[in-house]
């Protein structure tokens, strides 16, 4: 079993920056990758970056803005979001695949213009 508990969500104004957490317990390895997903209101779940040993990957939205990190020892993701927009309002989730996938309880971020 693994859990997932995420720390940093908040309200900032446009063009401000927030540093989401993610630390893990359980049995995981390395070689699972490590996601954040986020779900604006009245839209589907989206993935917004992921982190394995040898690559990463950001959604077109947040390229250049969000940097995601990870600390394997510790068992902990972070994503650095900056230069925050509006549209980046979202409730944001960490993920992990292993037997199955497991999601943390979600933390929100929310961009005034």
């Amino acid at each position: 079993q693994v859990q997932l508990v995420e720390s940093g969500g908040g309200f900032v104004q446009a063009g401000e920056s927030l540093t989401l957490s993610c630390a893990a317990s359980g049995i995981m390895y390395a070689t699972n990758a490590m996601d954040w997903y986020r779900q604006a209101p009245g839209k589907q779940r989206e993935l917004v970056a992921s982190i394995q040993p040898s690559a990463t990957n950001y959604a077109d939205s947040v390229k250049g803005r969000f940097t995601i990190t990870r600390d394997y020892l510790k068992k902990m993701v972070t994503l650095q979001m900056d230069g925050l927009r509006p549209e980046d309002t979202a409730v944001y989730y960490c993920h992990v695949h292993t037997y199955k996938d497991f999601w943390g309880q979600g933390t929100q971020v929310t961009v005034s213009p």
